[in-house]
This record gives C-alpha cells, structure tokens and sequence, in this order.
C-alpha cells in the first residue's frame, strides 16, 4: 500500500502538534479502511487491538446494557480519534462503533502506541486531551439525565449536535448525517413516542423540521432556549 499523504491529516488536532517527521512516521505505522453505512467498526467488550481515527463520515456510539437496552452517548465527527482503549489501559472497547454514513478510518494497531508516546507525543496528548473531553461530555449527560425534563434533554442533545456537526441550509442549520428519532431517544433515556411528539410540536412552532433520518433546526435560538429552560410559558 502507498504511503498516506501527510496532507490528508496535517491539520488535523491529533496531529497538529506534530513535525513533519513525526507525522511520517505515525502515517507509516497506520491503514486506512472504507466502512459502508451501518457497518460495525468495532464492537462493545471486543478485545481492543487497534486505536482509529476518523478522515471522513461520522461515527456512531452505541453502549449497550445487560438488558438489551441501547444508549448513544455521542457521535464521532471527521478527524477525532477514537477506539482509544489503550490510553485508558483497557483491554476491551466500552461500546460499539457503527458507521453513521460512509466512512473512511485510519487504524493502528496497539502494539504502535508506546513509540507514538515517545517518540510523537503530541499525538498521545491529544489521545488523552480527547479522553477528558469525553469524560466531561459524559459527566454533563448524566446530570442532564437527573435533574432535566425529558424535553431539556432532547434539545440539549440536537444542540450538541448542531455544534458539533451543523451545516448552514437555505432552510437552517442541518444535522450532517442521517439521523433518526429513534437514535435520538437512545441519546436521551426516552422513547421513540416522546422523541416524534415533541419534534411534531416544535415542528409547529417553527423551531425544527424533520423527517424519517433527517433534523434541520429552523429557529436555532428557541432551541437554544428550550434546552436551558428559559422560554416563556
């Protein structure tokens, strides 16, 4: 396989702190595959062997629980690592990764990791910048679980969304990938009624349109202001 074009990747945070060389030799040690649509990357407590980076499509996370009930607890967006399990020391992934779309993904192999501490450790200090993130992420999910109505919650999460991966329309900002309201229920600890019942009404008030895999939020403030609690009743 031809060397990875450092070009594809220079800009990129993970490896933005890196020189020229070091970014050489973290592209030699890596792969790029191509996942289809709904393809499962990697799986919840599969033995970790690789670490990943995403070049382009978005990534879903999906947590499952003894019962069987399914959590996304966030989307990966073009450009961040993930599959990281060997910075945290663990020897399995904590969740599933599914291909939201089409996707292309850079892959090292485990064994790769103690070099690119030492020898590029920029690329380990935006492993473990991204870990933290995450953890705060997570942190923010759980209290938005417990103290916040159902309806704080679901615009909290498409405000999330449209921060992280929003495209400008003629018609509003877009979520960049298909996403439907039954993953939208798995972000938020409610169900597929609540999710549908409460897009149809602020559909009504202007604030979103949506279909069956696609949200574009029209009113961007109001959803801003639905999710901190401050629009008037």
């Amino acid at each position: 396989m031809p060397p990875l074009d450092r070009s594809l990747v220079a800009t990129l945070p993970a490896f933005a702190r890196l020189s020229g060389e070091q970014v050489d030799r973290v592209l030699s040690a890596a792969r790029s595959s191509r996942f289809p649509k709904d393809a499962e990357i990697f799986a919840q407590d599969e033995e970790a062997r690789s670490f990943f980076l995403l070049l382009s499509g978005h990534v879903r996370v999906v947590r499952a629980s003894p019962d069987g009930t399914q959590v996304i607890p966030r989307y990966i967006n073009e450009g961040e690592l993930f599959g990281i399990a060997v910075a945290m020391d663990r020897s399995t992934y904590p969740a599933s990764a599914v291909a939201a779309v089409d996707c292309v993904v850079l892959i090292w192999p485990n064994a790769a990791w103690p070099e690119f501490q030492s020898q590029a450790p920029g690329f380990g200090a935006e492993a473990f910048r991204t870990i933290g993130s995450r953890l705060q992420e997570t942190q923010a999910q759980v209290m938005e679980m417990a103290t916040q109505q159902v309806e704080q919650r679901i615009a909290h999460a498409l405000v999330r969304l449209v921060n992280q991966s929003g495209r400008k329309t003629d018609e509003g900002i877009e979520i960049d990938f298909p996403i439907t309201r039954q993953d939208i229920a798995e972000m938020t600890g409610t169900t597929l009624h609540t999710v549908s019942r409460l897009l149809s009404a602020w559909e009504g008030e202007g604030i979103v349109r949506s279909s069956r895999r696609n949200v574009v939020v029209t009113n961007p403030h109001a959803l801003v202001l639905l999710a901190e609690n401050r629009r008037r009743k």
